[in-house]
């Protein structure tokens, strides 16, 4: 599945985990569980999980934890500062401008995802790209809320954005009336294409419907499209720097141990793309 995922895509999505280890194997099991999930479903899209900065949390009793920002409280005005959402949304942007300079695919065949907190930062940042042109396909937020309102003003010309807000309807963390209070203010704000879903008896995390419209969703503003497909760099064309950061990408470490010639990082580079290793 790996290789296929690399060789193939030709759109990405980045998701971004909440600040709770347990919702947010939640998440990962959404999108890279077994055939029903997203990953599966739609092979073309690289799915992208970017990891939060440890940072001390108010609310966990002011431990260090995994986290895009501190979280003061989940009541309306707790959430109109949001101290480092900013830094987070800067840290989000300068990723997405890597792998468009990288890949050269374009920010309209990109997308934004996340649960709880990482939905927050999705709809933070997605609808304030700093460029009209950088307008992404869309944002999907799960069991997630808009954070920094008093911050928050959305780019000219990507009011139209698409939305997707899928959220539990007995959800004891983020109550439906906050995802409710969020649709209203990010239409407030000037967003055009905002749509919530709720789910009858679904608390804090995700269920079978909610991951099927999360993939309709997906398929609607990331669809299939070979003109977009990006071509891998032939391994024998690679400088060794090249080489070494694709077996790093790769997990291929501790196969690399031990190799001194540049032909044998070209092999194992070919190797791995092949489903030889």
């Amino acid at each position: 599945f790996f290789l296929k995922l690399i060789q193939l895509f030709s759109a990405c999505c980045f998701h971004l985990h909440s600040n709770s280890l347990s919702f947010s194997f939640d998440f990962f099991h959404c999108v890279f569980g077994d055939e029903q999930h997203l990953s599966t479903q739609m092979p073309y899209i690289k799915f992208i999980l970017p990891t939060a900065p440890t940072q001390p949390v108010t609310m966990n009793m002011g431990l260090p934890m995994p986290s895009w920002y501190d979280i003061v409280g989940l009541d309306e005005r707790s959430n109109e500062k949001c101290a480092g959402i900013e830094e987070s949304r800067k840290t989000l942007v300068s990723i997405l401008a890597t792998e468009h300079e990288t890949t050269k695919l374009p920010y309209s065949r990109m997308a934004l995802a996340g649960f709880s907190q990482g939905g927050a930062l999705s709809i933070f940042t997605g609808m304030q790209m700093e460029k009209v042109d950088q307008k992404l396909a869309g944002i999907l937020v799960m069991s997630g809320y808009l954070a920094g309102f008093g911050q928050f003003k959305i780019t000219p010309g990507l009011e139209d954005t698409p939305v997707l807000h899928c959220h539990g309807m007995s959800d004891p963390m983020v109550p439906f009336g906050m995802a409710e209070k969020s649709r209203d203010k990010a239409i407030e704000k000037g967003a055009t294409d905002y749509k919530l879903e709720g789910y009858a008896g679904l608390q804090h995390s995700v269920c079978p419907q909610e991951i099927a419209d999360a993939a309709q969703f997906l398929s609607r503003i990331l669809p299939p499209d070979d003109s977009c497909k990006i071509q891998l760099k032939d391994p024998s064309e690679m400088s060794v720097k090249e080489l070494k950061e694709a077996i790093r990408k790769a997990g291929l470490g501790s196969k690399a141990v031990g190799l001194m010639e540049k032909a044998e990082f070209v092999k194992l580079v070919k190797d791995h793309r092949e489903g030889k290793c």
